[in-house]
């Protein structure tokens, strides 16, 4: 082995004479745990700022499923699951959940190579948990890596730990592989590791009898991972069964464009590994283009003439019902039109600007120089805009930008007020909708994935003055959710028993509420919830936000108490009973778009801790984000995964060619268990406030010209 790394060493060396190619000229790789890398072992290389990539790696008794987040320009991210031999029974497979992290410490300069550092499975089981550091320098078309693994990639076992010489305590690998969720702390530590190494050849571009191929990569690599934590399908040449590689050198091609990459390799002597991934860029995603716009209507000229206001009212109403607003009310005051409206398609404020003046163009006076424009939402206002007429006009026709639109536009703090004299429609406004409903489950040690479809049908009525009743039915069609296994946690059943509400109610009720959503105080917000509010739990719930609306930063308490339901999803109640609140905090971080929230309280089971989420948001609306929970309960009490947490992906449906404020999304919990669980109800104010926000105005403010 040391022969191979004086070659390298010395490759790496001879590559400082020569002027390369800037290393992000050529695209990085995937290898098979998911994150950027050669087959088994990592590189210094990192994908685009932002990248969101997904897929699977799948070899001889095991089976990689990963999701790979860019989370940062310097951090990388991974997700993974996998499906291997359950060596404990001898048969049958087993799941295995983790989250690793590489960090760039350098980049690759014209003399120096790119470094990074790197923690696999530093939360999870242990079984693949190991560290690294890691050297990649690119020579025209060649970019060779050399780096030393501790822990999991260390088992070649050639060296000495080189940190035992600062400490003799590095020496020593406290080892317990749990039930996951772990977080492993034994950094670096052992008294074995061993070098790794690679080469990665780009080949260049050459034609075949049905096209030119370009992307191709040749890979070939010694990985630091002799397979000794591994048992079943490998030689058992050690004690206690332990298998032994047959060999370290791995090898391989894989082929990548813009969004896949795919590959094949053959690994450890025995075994063929093959791999596939999708990416995408959050900033600027794949997407549909939605409608054109209605045609915007001429100015009628102005007028001296009385306007009867009462008429104008009725006909601005028609119109904004037809835009797909519920109009609330409208008053003329001198040259300025207030208009409140609620809800509508567009997910921002300059958009629903747009979208109102397009509506009513030929229907206001032609004085008319300034629109006020009101927007609620499920009964609260939650954002007032004043922008001029004519700025409006222009963004639309082409002779304004969205930049001068954005500083002649006025954000005002949200009342709820509606002003003396304002017209308002007669009659309540309601809505309905019919949508599939689609549950995941994670990481059952008895099956990688459960799922559920099904149909539901809701409505809501609007009663006035912030109130509403609301509801739905869902018939379950497909899935394998309901054979989920019976609970085994110490703690009440707030959530584990999935299963038997999967199987025990296939026609069932999500929810039957009435519920006041209104503005207490200027950018202060209240709801009052009470009936059956989620599928698990029904009760009250209360709420305060305080949001100013030109800050970057929440504050929000909630406080419930709630009943445990039946199995059937029907009406009736189980004997479980609890009180629940949290203390929240939502802030706009000042970098990359991040933002954070913090939480503080009682969960579901009675547990008393806190959350931490961290989210990024991307030009196009996608986020993506991760959250964790830490209680009073011990992860003994727990069980399996130690502490709450996840990943989520939300992306607007807007992407996909409509005009819609909805979000698709997706959250990866790696297990469910009772603790650290909170109370999910269908409008919590800060999702239903969020969009009035300063910071949103702006991030949307090309929406002035749709």
């Amino acid at each position: 082995m040391r022969p191979f790394l004086r070659l390298t060493l010395a490759v790496l060396s001879l590559s400082a004479a020569f002027t390369p190619a800037a290393a992000e000229e050529i695209p990085a790789t995937g290898g098979n745990f998911g994150g950027v890398g050669l087959i088994e072992t990592r590189n210094a290389r990192f994908r685009d700022d932002g990248t969101l990539e997904t897929g699977a790696a799948v070899r001889h008794q095991r089976r990689f499923w990963f999701v790979n987040f860019q989370a940062l320009p310097f951090l990388e991210t991974t997700f993974r699951l996998t499906e291997r031999l359950d060596a404990t029974a001898g048969r049958g497979m087993t799941t295995d959940r983790s989250f690793d992290l590489k960090l760039r410490l350098l980049r690759e300069g014209d003399y120096t190579p790119a470094v990074a550092v790197g923690l696999q499975d530093f939360i999870g089981t242990g079984l693949y948990s190991g560290e690294y550091i890691v050297a990649s320098k690119r020579w025209w078309g060649l970019d060779v890596s050399a780096g030393l693994g501790w822990g999991r990639l260390g088992t070649g076992g050639e060296w000495n730990n080189p940190l035992a010489y600062a400490s003799g305590a590095f020496n020593s690998r406290p080892r317990s592989v749990g039930r996951g969720g772990t977080v492993q702390t034994n950094w670096f530590r052992g008294e074995d590791v061993a070098p790794f190494g690679g080469v990665e050849w780009s080949v260049p571009e050459f034609d075949t009898p049905w096209g030119s191929v370009g992307g191709l990569r040749a890979k070939v690599e010694w990985s630091g991972d002799a397979l000794r934590d591994e048992r079943g399908g490998y030689p058992a040449r050690r004690a206690g069964g332990r298998g032994e590689a047959e060999s370290r050198f791995n090898f391989g091609l894989q082929w990548s464009n813009e969004w896949l990459d795919a590959g094949v390799f053959a690994t450890h002597g025995t075994d063929v590994l093959f791999r596939v991934s999708l990416r995408l860029n959050p900033d600027d995603p794949p997407s549909i283009s939605p409608p054109a716009p209605p045609p915007l209507r001429a100015r009628p000229a102005a007028s001296v003439a009385p306007v009867d206001e009462a008429a104008l009212a009725e006909q601005m109403f028609a119109a904004l019902a037809q835009a797909g607003f519920t109009p609330l009310a409208f008053r003329l005051d001198g040259t300025v039109a207030e208009i409140a409206v609620e809800g509508g398609r567009f997910a921002g404020q300059p958009q629903v600007a747009a979208r109102v003046l397009r509506a009513t163009q030929g229907l206001l006076p032609g004085q008319v120089d300034m629109l006020r424009l009101r927007w609620w939402q499920a009964g609260a206002e939650i954002a007032v805009l004043e922008v001029p007429r004519a700025v409006l006009e222009g963004s639309m026709t082409g002779r304004v930008s969205p930049e001068e639109a954005w500083a002649t536009s006025f954000p005002l703090p949200a009342t709820g007020e509606i002003a003396p004299g304002s017209l308002v429609p007669s009659g309540i406004a309601w809505d309905w909708a019919v949508e599939p409903r689609l549950s995941l489950q994670l990481g059952d040690p008895t099956r990688t994935l459960r799922w559920q479809t099904g149909v539901a049908a809701g409505g809501r009525v609007s009663l006035g003055s912030g109130f509403s009743l609301a509801g739905s039915v869902q018939q379950t069609l497909l899935g394998n959710l309901a054979d989920g296994p019976a609970s085994d946690s110490l703690l009440p059943h707030v959530r584990t028993d999935y299963g038997r509400y999967a199987a025990e109610g296939k026609t069932s009720i999500p929810g039957l509420y009435g519920e006041r959503i209104w503005n207490l105080a200027p950018d202060v917000f209240a709801r009052a919830t009470v009936g059956w509010l989620e599928p698990m739990f029904g009760g009250a719930s209360s709420e305060v936000l305080w949001r100013p609306h030109d800050r970057g930063f929440a504050v929000g308490l909630d406080l419930n108490w709630v009943k445990q339901r039946d199995f059937d999803g029907g009406l009736g109640f189980r004997n479980y009973s609890a009180a629940t609140g949290h203390l929240s905090l939502y802030a706009d971080l000042p970098v990359w778009g991040l933002y954070g929230v913090l939480r503080a309280g009682r969960y579901l089971a009675g547990d008393w801790g806190g959350t931490v989420e961290i989210g990024r948001r991307f030009a196009s609306g996608i986020e993506v984000g991760g959250f964790a929970t830490l209680t009073n309960v011990s992860a003994a009490q727990f069980g399996e995964g130690s502490f709450d947490k996840g990943l989520y992906v939300r992306i607007p449906l807007s992407l996909f060619g409509a005009d819609s404020r909805g979000r698709g999304g997706v959250l990866i919990r790696p297990i469910q268990r009772d603790g650290g669980q909170r109370l999910s109800v269908d409008n919590p104010l800060w999702e239903v406030t969020r969009d009035g926000r300063t910071e949103m105005l702006r991030e949307g403010i090309a929406g002035f010209a749709r």
